[in-house]
């Protein structure tokens, strides 16, 4: 979760309530660290004190219930045990004939030195623990004792606080009397009281800081629930201010928020509405005006380019017509030539209006797309034995190979379109070793029907124009790429209808024409 700082606003409520909150939490962490690191200490060696007095209490109850005052029974050596390790205490007894060493008794006549290392050791231990209760009691000066602060005085015992220069300790020490004359001291470790304090103080910063940073996130997105509806209106007023009437406030609540939000919905409908209607007038202006050019232009285009199509042919029936008028030649030879002539001319005418009538169909979407599964293989097949006679008179060598049936998913009649005019588009343009290669690509999902001719390349610069209606690549020879200059046009308005693809390639010896079709339904 992230905090987008620079898009909060410092004069906003919702900033001063979440920076007021932390800032109360922030003080109350700081407070309770300062005491922990002024006065945790002091009261943890004063629980230490009390302690060591409870544990002298109980250890005296132990000898004055004991009939041996010089031991204790095993029941209280392990009472005695238990106070070492649940209360992190070393406790010495001197009695008469032994002493405690923190968890087992020693006699005095195993104390001296018969080789013994474990012997030994007590003896040393033994020989500290005498010195430091001498020190207590005698005022003998102890290497091991530097300063010693008496902190708690009874009857029956004393409490000092203590520093061993040695090891660089302090401590909190007992010296007493048991029931029985026996001399007990108890010592505890003030260094790992120390460390645990200076633990808790780091553990505290830390979860401080971290409860700081969550609680200040928690807070800011809780604050938002009184902010929110606030914003939510300034921002329906802006909105509206920039004539947009799309917001609504949602009412979620009857106070003084809810009733405003409800004057700002009624006052935006109206608003709406009345702007709505000049929106809607304007637009229908706006688009009778877009239309009426459109329209001016395409016919301009139109006129422009069905003109300059068929003043050759008009030109040539104009004068084969005229010449049988005027009977200028006689034979019969002559005038079934003009007559073929003036018939090839009116069919070409015939055939190209036909196509500018499909083409026009196709691109205004009047053309209903009746999508279908069929054998491309075969639709080509049919095609290629269409144009027979054709390829046989150019004589050209055709390359089809294909014989496995291949199926996709398309208009086959558009389909078929396609191909006739990639066909016919070759046979026109089919030069040197007049060598025509129909090849189909399969992909994972589609089929590439691709149509090379052998002949010239078309210019890098005209590629992507003899897509367009009467667009001439040979200009010098006042001859369209395509034949009547609209196959192109067709195929391109075709594939875009099919949410196809198509496009050429120029090869080193000819040019390639493409386009792909699905064999899976999407």
């Amino acid at each position: 979760m992230k905090v987008r700082l620079k898009n909060i606003n410092r004069h906003s409520i919702r900033f001063k309530l979440t920076f007021t909150l932390t800032l109360i939490i922030i003080l109350t962490i700081f407070t309770l660290w300062f005491l922990n690191r002024t006065l945790l200490e002091d009261y943890y060696i004063h629980s230490k004190i009390n302690t060591l007095g409870k544990t002298y209490d109980e250890v005296n109850d132990i000898f004055k219930n004991s009939n041996d005052k010089n031991t204790t029974s095993n029941q209280d050596k392990l009472k005695l045990e238990r106070f070492v390790e649940s209360r992190n205490v070393s406790i010495y007894i001197i009695a008469h004939t032994a002493w405690f060493d923190r968890s087992e008794w020693v006699p005095f006549d195993e104390d001296k030195d018969n080789g013994n290392n474990k012997n030994n050791e007590k003896n040393e231990r033994y020989a500290q623990i005498l010195q430091l209760i001498k020190g207590y009691i005698f005022g003998e000066v102890n290497p091991q004792v530097k300063s010693k602060d008496l902190v708690k005085s009874t009857n029956n015992y004393n409490i000092f606080k203590t520093f061993d220069p040695r090891i660089e300790s302090n401590y909190v020490d007992l010296i007493g009397n048991l029931e029985g004359g026996n001399i007990v001291f108890i010592r505890t470790n003030l260094e790992s009281m120390r460390e645990s304090v200076e633990v808790a103080n780091k553990f505290l910063a830390y979860v401080g800081m971290i409860s700081v940073v969550i609680a200040s996130i928690v807070m800011f997105y809780i604050s938002r629930r009184f902010s929110k509806p606030i914003l939510q209106l300034a921002g329906i007023s802006k909105r509206m201010s920039d004539l947009d009437f799309d917001a609504k406030y949602f009412v979620t609540s009857q106070d003084e928020i809810g009733e405003l939000g409800s004057s700002i919905n009624t006052l935006s409908e109206k608003l709406e509405k009345t702007i709505s209607e000049l929106k809607s007038a304007n637009n229908e202006l706006l688009s009778d005006i877009q239309n009426k050019i459109q329209i001016d232009e395409m016919r301009k285009d139109f006129l422009s380019n069905v003109t300059h199509e068929l003043k050759t042919p008009i030109a040539l029936i104009q004068g084969y017509a005229e010449g049988l008028k005027d009977n200028i030649n006689d034979d019969e030879d002559s005038r079934d030539f003009y007559c073929e002539v003036i018939v090839d001319e009116a069919k070409k005418m015939n055939e190209m209006v036909k196509k500018l009538l499909s083409l026009n169909q196709i691109e205004s979407g009047n053309n209903q797309v009746n999508i279908e599964r069929f054998d491309i293989v075969a639709l080509i097949q049919s095609v290629l034995d269409s144009a027979e006679i054709l390829i046989q008179q150019k004589e050209v060598l055709l390359h089809f190979e294909q014989k496995e049936p291949i199926y996709v998913w398309a208009d086959e009649y558009m389909v078929e379109e396609v191909v006739t005019n990639y066909v016919s588009n070759a046979l026109n343009h089919v030069d040197g070793a007049k060598i025509i290669e129909i090849k189909l690509i399969q992909k994972e999902d589609a089929v590439r029907v691709a149509v090379f001719n052998t002949g010239a390349n078309i210019p890098e610069e005209d590629l992507d124009k003899i897509w367009i209606k009467f667009y001439k690549v040979d200009k010098a020879r006042t001859r369209e790429y395509g034949g009547s200059g609209i196959g192109l046009s067709i195929v391109k308005a075709i594939m875009s209808s099919l949410n196809q693809e198509c496009g050429v390639i120029n090869h080193e010896t000819g040019v390639e024409f493409w386009f792909e079709l699905d064999t899976k339904i999407n």
